[in-house]
């Protein structure tokens, strides 16, 4: 392979640049995703609202965030990565400072509809972008520094209800890292297409598509929705993926509650190991980073599922200590980890970088709609049979997503096998 001379040059700097800002952005997308339920119980109170209201926010939030991402192949072919990461990231800005100024219930539903928009587009658009550019490691640390904002955004908000402001400053704090997050991408927009695109060796192999040296974005032409739903294997890794996010929610969701109310844990320490279960996330997919490149991304997704399922039978098992059940939660976060990532970055090696932008935009799609759809559905089956069947429940999507995942693995070979034979 030749590098031409002019990207010799220039890839180092403007590679290690990108990715800072890079960085930088997958912070600011995690923190606005945790300020709704860190400031609700004083949101609601002062728009005078119930507490349930909570969830039409979201739902609005939910919906805008899958249209963006269904959309999302289309806007990056046309407009580049770059100029849709900036322009999502400045509608999730107006949205903030919207949520600010808002002194209605409204006024929130209105501007939750930007808020959802901005958050899909730059979700999808920067995934396949270091999924093309970056190796694995960087996929895992990238959404280890998520973890990190979605954790800061709760501090910010209670740093201001504490030292007597209202909510919406924590909303003007957000929105305005967000505004100059805006102004740092639109600054670096000529930088984007100049990263040689070293992770689209392996899916060029994969899928014998296209020019190495062809611009990614604009490689091939727009792939219809239902174009790419036909491409193969491609809904084993929907489900695949809708399960590990439903399972994910679930967890996030249901966790405390089942350990008080099922296994007799003091509402206390159940809130503690709960948030360990996010932590352990967040430093699963730093250590993963490690190990990323050496052990790839199949392996990854196999052993993450296989760890879920270990911490969900540790939560079950019918024994006089709470702490296996407690540890069990710990290391179903841990295997939680690298499979978010590792199915991102491994799209463009399954089915080729001319496809994996809509790709990516319908996974985002799936993985909304298995964190919407999955917490309210355990709600509905548990109050007919007990919070008991919580890992029950995580088990089955453990299974679903390992089995779908492993006929992929199946499908990638037995294609690849035939390239070769041909």
């Amino acid at each position: 392979m030749v590098i031409p001379p002019d990207r010799k040059a220039v890839c180092p700097a403007v590679y290690s640049l990108l990715l800072a800002i890079i960085y930088i952005a997958f912070i600011s997308l995690g923190l606005p995703d945790s300020l709704i339920g860190a400031g609700w119980p004083a949101m609601h109170s002062d728009l005078g609202v119930p507490v349930a209201f909570a969830g039409i926010i979201t739902m609005i939030i939910a919906s805008g965030t899958i249209l963006s991402s269904l959309a999302s192949e289309r806007a990056t072919r046309r407009f580049g990565t770059g100029l849709v990461t900036a322009v999502s990231v400045a509608l999730t800005a107006s949205a903030l400072v919207g949520f600010s100024v808002s002194g209605s219930f409204w006024m929130l539903c209105l501007w939750a509809i930007p808020y959802g928009l901005g958050a899909g587009a730059v979700d999808a658009a920067l995934n396949n972008y270091v999924a093309l550019h970056y190796a694995a490691r960087h996929m895992n640390w990238l959404h280890s520094f998520w973890g990190l904002g979605a954790s800061i955004s709760p501090f910010i908000m209670s740093h201001a209800l504490a030292s007597g402001h209202e909510w919406s400053s924590a909303y003007w704090t957000v929105g305005l890292i967000q505004a100059v997050l805006t102004f740092a991408l639109l600054v670096t927009l000529p930088l984007w297409g100049r990263v040689h695109p070293v992770a689209a060796r392996d899916a060029q192999a994969a899928s014998g598509q296209g020019s190495e040296h062809e611009p990614i974005e604009r490689a091939g032409g727009h792939v219809p929705l239902l174009q790419a739903l036909r491409i193969p294997g491609v809904v084993l890794i929907l489900t695949a993926f809708f399960a590990y996010c439903a399972l994910e929610s679930t967890s996030i969701l249901w966790a405390s509650t089942y350990l008080v109310a099922d296994r007799g844990v003091a509402p206390a320490t159940a809130a503690a190991f709960a948030s360990l279960y996010l932590l352990g996330i967040t430093a699963g997919r730093f250590l993963a980073g490690f190990v990323a490149d050496r052990i790839g991304d199949r392996l990854l997704i196999r052993g993450g599922f296989a760890i879920v399922g270990l911490g969900a039978v540790m939560l079950a098992l019918p024994v006089p200590t709470d702490a296996i059940a407690l540890a069990g939660l710990v290391v179903a976060g841990l295997g939680s980890a690298p499979i978010y990532p590792a199915i991102i970055h491994s799209t463009p090696v399954n089915f080729g970088r001319r496809n994996s932008q809509a790709i990516i935009g319908i996974q985002m799609a799936a993985a909304y709609t298995g964190s919407t759809l999955a917490p309210p559905l355990f709600g509905a089956i548990s109050t007919w049979t007990g919070l008991w069947i919580l890992p029950l429940f995580l088990l089955v999507l453990v299974a679903l997503g390992l089995l779908l995942s492993e006929r992929l693995n199946r499908l990638v070979r037995a294609q690849a096998a035939s390239v070769e034979v041909a």
